[in-house]
């Protein structure tokens, strides 16, 4: 490493053990270039009760981070000219399933948080994930059929491309589209087809209650000062709108595999790096990425997620080619780690 980056290299990890000790953060955090990992550090314990140590490879949950890799999926049948962006979602999937859904819905709708479908998680109007879970049981979940009846015969909260409305239901709706046309299971597709290609070897769609090795579970505040965890909070089995496992090394190579093209054309990533809708301020929303553009220049593409006792962020920055993600074992702590580290980055 050169002096200079040993240098940067250092004050980074000097930023990021700060902030893991004053915001008590407990998780893996990442900084990289497309060659070499600048720093690298992990705080915090996997599982409390036994004591555990986060490591640098660590798998964590990292909830809605994962659309960008439904995104990708959906990408690659549009390619493969098995669908297209503007194909009728509901002349794919059985209509009746979705009886008050508008037949007018286009994949690209769905991508872009544009459809105008329900949603089982309202984020505009719903603080309480787990209070999902009070009648619809979290362990029933375990396929993406399996939350239809959270809000498939629900009405259409606005007409198809009226407006950004952040959507959990609609990433659903893509990984059964993703079943139809493939004949596999989403999440073996993703697995096959996304992170084996990018050499992801630690990632994949774990079920919550048989987890493999070296993975951090998920911690709840209780609201007393004691950690509880989050095995009641989140579904079994993730899919299309979250719930993939993977660790910050695992990020940086689907970011550089995404790049470099070993997943889509270079025309099909570009369409997928496209800031297709306005959320708000100089933030847009591609193909299950959100990209940041200032004077119409992109400074950063980046995804995240949270859920009960998962908090993540990860970014790539085209202009200087670094890649930083910040994924963590509790609620909170991913985007106080990204904000302290982003502006220091060389």
């Amino acid at each position: 490493m050169k002096p200079e980056h040993k240098s940067k290299s250092e004050k980074l990890v000097q930023l990021m053990s700060e902030e893991a000790q004053l915001s008590k953060f407990s998780g893996v955090v990442q900084v990289a270039d497309r060659e070499h990992v600048l720093a690298a550090e992990a705080y915090g314990l996997a599982n409390i009760a036994e004591l555990r140590l986060n490591q640098l490879h660590t798998r964590f949950a990292i909830a809605s981070g994962s659309k960008l890799f439904t995104a990708i999926a959906v990408c690659r049948l549009v390619e493969q000219r098995q669908l297209s962006f503007d194909a009728k979602i509901l002349d794919i999937l059985p209509r009746p399933e979705f009886p008050l859904f508008d037949p007018e819905i286009t994949v690209h709708q769905v991508l872009t948080h544009s459809s105008g479908i329900p949603d089982y998680f309202d984020e505009e109007t719903m603080d309480d994930f787990a209070a999902l879970w009070e009648k619809t049981p979290m362990y029933t979940l375990r396929r993406p059929a399996d939350f239809l009846p959270l809000f498939a015969r629900q009405p259409m909260k606005f007409a198809p491309g009226g407006r950004f409305h952040y959507n959990n239901a609609g990433y659903i709706m893509l990984a059964l589209l993703v079943e139809a046309i493939s004949g596999q299971a989403f999440t073996d597709y993703v697995e096959q087809h996304i992170f084996q290609p990018c050499g992801m070897k630690d990632s994949g769609y774990f079920a919550f209650d048989a987890l493999p090795a070296n993975t951090a579970q998920g911690y709840i505040d209780s609201g007393n000062g004691r950690k509880i965890s989050n095995i009641y909070s989140i579904p079994v089995v993730g899919g299309g709108d979250g719930g993939a496992y993977v660790t910050a090394a695992d990020m940086h190579k689907l970011w550089n595999g995404l790049l470099e093209h070993k997943l889509l054309q270079a025309e099909t990533t570009a369409l997928l790096l496209t800031p297709h809708i306005h959320e708000r301020e100089d933030s847009y929303y591609g193909y299950g990425v959100w990209i940041q553009v200032r004077g119409q220049k992109v400074q950063k593409y980046h995804i995240m997620g949270y859920d009960p006792g998962i908090s993540f962020h990860s970014a790539c920055y085209p202009g200087s080619g670094l890649t930083c993600t910040a994924i963590c074992n509790q609620s909170n702590g991913a985007y106080r780690m990204m904000a302290a580290v982003e502006p220091h980055l060389p």
